[in-house]
């Protein structure tokens, strides 16, 4: 299985950058323009010149600045205990446990490390670029594994403590040691950044490591949302069968003003929609926003599906199969500008 050790982060130093919440930014692949240039504007050492910088000349430049001014320190080596508070699509309030520490990057074949997505070339030569010119993993990736946890939350106060959006992300530091967990990691977040360290390394042997923010399977506030699909034309009618209102139990089909139940007997059903909505699909994790845009008549029908289990996503990725785009949503994204990995 993939070494799991400690790694010598760069943290920002308030003193210096001034507070983390202006600094810090969801993952780069969920910030669109308007949004990028809001976070480029909140400070001048917000995360997100780093990850969606005008070039990667830039980033190097900036990085290359920040560390030399004192922006950013290095940290002697450790794990980091991470606690997220938030409250999902389903309006339930829980906090996720995990820890952040170097992996050992290996290629997909090895079956140490699973993928369930699909990922693009496009995204992957972007973070390429940007990873060759900084030397430094800026974003850590999102990790499952199934055994228990093999650390508790420190009782102390956190070392880090910052609210961006609507969730709360803690960090403690925990003793410099490496971790047993001999299981697979799957890649819960973050296919693409895995895949270009997989490529790094190819370029540079010594690279042997990324960071990542490792959860368990068992860990109470894991919890994998649906992501439900608006179609703007059906390209097939599915069976359906009225029923009073909607299913949580079942796929199920918003039209007209009625709910139906689909008959399908596919074990996942963003897989089971792809045979009625090949066009002209839109996602959302919220099922009272999709039946409005069909009441609207934005769409003329909305698929309101279940989420796949965390069991469901590991058997998958064993058998080496991918899983059609957005058919899980882990929610909350890992928060980016806490820590950073140079190499």
């Amino acid at each position: 299985m993939p070494g799991i050790s400690p790694f010598r982060a760069l943290r920002y130093d308030e003193a210096v950058a001034g507070p983390l919440p202006e600094l810090v930014a969801p993952p780069y692949d969920v910030i669109d323009d308007e949004a990028r240039s809001a976070y480029l504007a909140r400070s001048p050492y917000n995360v997100v010149h780093l990850t969606l910088p005008d070039s990667p000349a830039e980033a190097e430049r900036t990085l290359g600045d920040w560390r030399a001014q004192g922006v950013l320190r290095e940290e002697e080596p450790a794990l980091w205990f991470v606690a997220q508070d938030y409250v999902g699509p389903d309006g339930v309030a829980r906090t996720r446990e995990g820890l952040a520490a170097a992996i050992e990057v290996t290629p997909y074949a090895d079956g140490e490390v699973l993928p369930h997505e699909r990922t693009h070339a496009g995204p992957k030569e972007e973070r390429l670029q940007i990873l060759r010119a900084t030397r430094t993993q800026l974003e850590p990736i999102f990790l499952l594994y199934d055994a228990e946890p093999p650390f508790t939350r420190p009782g102390d106060e956190p070392a880090l403590d910052v609210a961006e959006g609507d969730v709360r992300t803690r960090l403690w530091r925990l003793p410099a040691e490496a971790v047993d967990l001999d299981v697979p990691l799957l890649i819960a977040d973050g296919h693409h950044r895995y895949e270009t360290a997989v490529a790094f390394r190819e370029e540079h042997p010594s690279a042997t490591r990324t960071f990542a923010v490792l959860v368990s399977s068992r860990s109470p506030g894991l919890e994998i949302f649906p992501t439900h699909r608006l179609v703007a034309r059906l390209a097939a009618e599915p069976a359906l069968a009225p029923t009073a209102g909607w299913d949580r139990d079942a796929l199920a089909l918003y039209r007209g003003g009625k709910y139906f139940h689909v008959d399908s007997d596919d074990e996942l059903d963003a897989r089971a929609v792809e045979r009625y909505a090949q066009n002209g699909v839109r996602y959302t994790p919220y099922a009272e926003e999709a039946v409005a845009a069909v009441d609207r008549g934005e769409a003329e029908a909305a698929f309101l599906v279940r989420a796949p289990s965390v069991s469901q996503v590991a058997a998958f990725a064993r058998r080496g199969e991918t899983m059609p785009q957005k058919s899980t949503f882990f929610y909350p994204k890992l928060t980016s500008g806490l820590l950073f990995f140079p190499l």
